[in-house]
């Protein structure tokens, strides 16, 4: 921690020595900022006058919970942070180019210009770049190098299968690379005799320490070390990133990012919950729900109009009920290995395991969490009459559903036999909430939640099923052959995949699914009139430059979008699709025309061609324009970017949380709380999602973050 602080803090002492000798305005001064009482405004200049495109972030800890609010400069230098609540903050300036200036003190209502502080060189400039300019000097093996029988690499493992488990569906897919605390080695590691042997005992860290080495000694038989150690020792001798980040441009500049801290600096948070996918008005101006999967049963609630947090202690319904870790999850019950940062002390401890949560139109939050032991009720097994047991019998499942009631915070089990990871509620009748598995059980889980609230009765409201081909092209579901069976032209085929991502099709019914894997599929389950008997599957991969999808959501006309390893968002529209849909030929290849791919921003690693770093972990679409860029515009979490990212009309617009540095969403959602109130009724909301908290700027004692984005018409809109 010693070394992480004196590098973060080394820009600001630098920012000090330097303020005194930035002089020489600008010959012609911008025109004032026109504010309110709740308004900080002004101008930024630097030694050759108005700085375009620089933060400015105002932050407070009078407030129940730390508070900050980061806006950036128009053109003129002049910037505008809207509506804060009173308090005393501390305002200063971030900028590529830059390193901070002095923090001033001020309060709402009062003009304040500000000096821009230029970095002395390229070393103290490349300290504020996103994570993505560093982890993009990463060396990833040339193509030569894979199919070797006798080389390092295994085999079987082809560059994309590497690519794909260095980027979302491996190492970033439960934190940032690139940043500080990554791009160099802690302290508290401990001694070693080179990088090499430094990076052997830092994936062995903590409860994930397990997940670490599997991907890194096990899928790839440790040849990663070597090139991750090489990184770290070019990092340490100085060698700056190839390319540099450019200013906030365009719509950029409108964005408005609002934080808030909550939940515990030793936990961290997976996602969270504002509003209804469906209907999001639903929970105006209410409070939002943190989702804190293996870390913890404590669930974070924050009032953004209050600025308080509460805590809730979800409860498991039997008493006999395990911890939510070891054998069979992506964390274990204790560390594998010392941590850097907090030794060998324990910090995940939870049985509920809430990995999702989603409001349904009457403003409750359904969670994809525990209930129980995973041994299932015999209603779920082999011998029942469920109509689902009798097509699949299923034994066990780490995590079923809940529901919570904000307004009595009325709190109850929804026992499945089938596991969730997330869910999305279907345009129907019914309310059907649809699950995804997330890699347990073999089978998409539903809940007919109509029929639970007139009920009571779990099961006879749930459903399961595996997912089947329609290989011999009858329309109808026949006896299947397993997966590691050759096709039968006589029957059906079953898919051992299961959803990672799950998208209720708001268009005809159907019910979409990420399958993570390197190429990876996508795959659209058609329920059927009577399911489980009727419900069939098709399913399509994904052709390069395209791999390895891990999120994914779908727009009004039923278009999928995903995020991919390749550094794509990825489109597939089926009605593009020129072949059968269904037969012996309709495997997965039989429909590349369907697909569409969009580079992420950012640099991208040498020796493999054009491509971006970017490592997102999920997309989605806004359906109903909640945040202001229009109807199904599709967004992606930046994971290397420290924000978010948009694709509109061909432009990807990137959406940076500038302050802290390492930003990590693993979701987002969308919320109107007014539709008439222009762009402050509207906003996305997410959460710092990154494992370990105090891998971002401030270090250990760093608390998860609740982050609001909003979309101002120009950069002075109040």
């Amino acid at each position: 921690m010693t070394t992480k602080t004196k590098l973060y803090l080394g820009a600001a002492v630098i920012a000090v020595a330097l303020a005194g000798s930035v002089s020489g305005l600008a010959s012609q001064q911008a025109p004032a900022v026109a504010i309110d009482n709740d308004d900080i405004g002004g101008v930024v200049t630097g030694a050759n006058g108005p700085e375009a495109g620089v933060w400015v972030i105002a932050e407070t800890t009078d407030l129940p919970t730390r508070y900050a609010k980061m806006v950036v400069t128009d053109d003129q230098g002049r910037y505008l942070v809207p509506d804060l609540p009173k308090a005393k903050y501390k305002v200063w300036v971030r900028g590529y180019g830059l390193v901070d200036s002095p923090k001033v003190e001020t309060e709402p209502g009062k003009q304040l210009n500000l000096k821009a502080v230029p970095a002395p060189n390229e070393a103290e400039a490349a300290k504020y770049y996103p994570a993505i300019y560093w982890y993009s000097m990463l060396k990833i093996p040339d193509a030569s190098q894979f199919g070797k029988k006798e080389g390092e690499i295994p085999e079987k493992v082809k560059q994309t299968d590497w690519l794909n488990l260095m980027k979302n569906n491996g190492c970033v897919g439960c934190h940032q690379l690139g940043q500080l605390s990554t791009r160099t080695l802690p302290p508290g590691l401990g001694e070693y005799a080179n990088h090499a042997e430094a990076w052997m005992r830092r994936i062995q860290a903590g409860q994930s320490g397990a997940l670490m080495v599997n991907i890194v000694a096990g899928q790839l038989a440790g040849a990663p070390i070597k090139y991750f150690a090489d990184w770290t020792q070019r990092v340490a001798k100085g060698e700056l990133p190839k390319t540099k980040p450019t200013r906030p441009q365009g719509l950029e500049r409108n964005i408005v990012v609002t934080t808030w801290d909550w939940g515990n600096p030793k936990k961290y948070l997976h996602d969270l919950i504002a509003s209804d996918r469906r209907y999001p008005t639903v929970n105006a101006y209410g409070p939002v729900f943190g989702s804190p999967e293996y870390s913890t049963d404590v669930i974070p609630i924050l009032d953004p109009k209050t600025h308080t947090v509460t805590d809730f202690k979800a409860p498991v319904r039997d008493a006999d009920t395990p911890e939510g870790l070891g054998p069979g999850h992506a964390a274990m019950d204790k560390p594998l290995g010392p941590s850097p940062y907090w030794g060998e002390e324990k910090l995940y401890d939870t049985k509920v395991n809430n990995h999702n949560s989603m409001f349904d139109k009457k403003g409750r939050v359904w969670l994809a969490a525990a209930v129980r032991g995973p041994h299932n009720p015999d209603f779920c097994k082999k011998g029942s009459d469920h109509p689902s047991a009798k097509l699949f019998p299923l034994e066990e499942t780490h995590r079923a559903l809940t529901i919570l009631d904000p307004k009595t915070m009325k709190y109850t089990f929804v026992d499945t036999c089938f596991q969730t990871h997330h869910l999305q509620f279907a345009y129907d009748a019914n309310d059907t909430l649809w699950t995804s598995s997330g890699g347990g059980g073999g089978v998409v889980g539903w809940v007919n939640t109509k029929l639970f609230d007139e009920t009571g009765d779990a099961a006879k409201s749930q459903g399961w099923t595996a997912l089947i081909l329609d290989t011999n092209g009858n329309g109808k579901r026949d006896d299947y052959v397993e997966p590691n069976q050759p096709v039968d032209p006589t029957k059906d085929k079953r898919i051992a995949q299961v959803f990672y991502a799950v998208m209720p099709s708001p268009v005809d019914g159907s019910i979409w699914g990420t399958l993570r894997a390197s190429p990876g599929s996508i795959v659209r389950l058609d329920p059927g009139s009577n399911p489980p008997q009727t419900a069939l599957a098709e399913i399509y991969n994904v052709p390069l430059p395209g791999f390895g999808p891990r999120g994914g959501d779908i727009d009004s006309q039923g278009v999928v979008w995903v995020s991919l390893a390749s550094g794509h968002i990825g489109s597939f529209d089926r009605r593009k699709c020129k072949g059968p849909l269904n037969g012996p030929k309709a495997t997965g290849d039989h429909c590349p025309e369907g697909w569409s791919f969009y580079q992420y921003p950012g640099p991208g690693f040498d020796g493999i061609g054009e491509n971006s770093a970017e490592s997102s972990y999920y997309s989605w679409v806004d359906q109903h324009d909640t945040f202001g860029l229009g109807k199904d515009v599709p967004m992606s979490t930046a994971n290397l970017m420290d924000g978010l990212v948009a694709l509109k009309d061909g432009k990807m617009i990137s959406l940076r949380v500038p302050y802290p540095l390492g930003f990590y969403a693993k979701g987002f959602d969308g919320r109107i709380d007014d539709p008439n109130a222009g762009w402050k009724g509207r906003g996305l909301w997410t959460s710092s999602g990154d494992r370990a908290p105090w891998l971002i700027e401030g270090g250990k004692g760093m608390k998860p973050m609740a982050v609001h984005f909003q979309l101002r018409p120009d950069p002075l809109a109040k």
